[in-house]
């Protein structure tokens, strides 16, 4: 990976990763209004739960970045 991005720093890959987490986080956001405007409480339910998941992935690459550098 380091050959083509021309970095081979894993806090970078922690980074990406923890910013990936909150783009799906956002992006999910617009899914469960979507779901909600259809009346498909399944669906937004689903669609909810993803996104708790992202911010928690977010979080804890967070957390474990945060370790890495004190």
């Amino acid at each position: 990976m380091g050959q083509v991005t021309g970095t081979k720093d894993k806090n970078y890959n922690i980074i990406w990763f923890a910013e990936a987490c909150l783009s799906n986080a956002l992006r999910l956001e617009s899914y469960i209004q979507d779901a909600e405007r259809d009346g498909d409480r399944e669906l937004a339910g689903f669609f909810r739960r993803a996104q708790n998941e992202s911010r928690k992935g977010a979080e804890q690459a967070k957390e474990l970045l945060k370790q890495r550098l004190d």
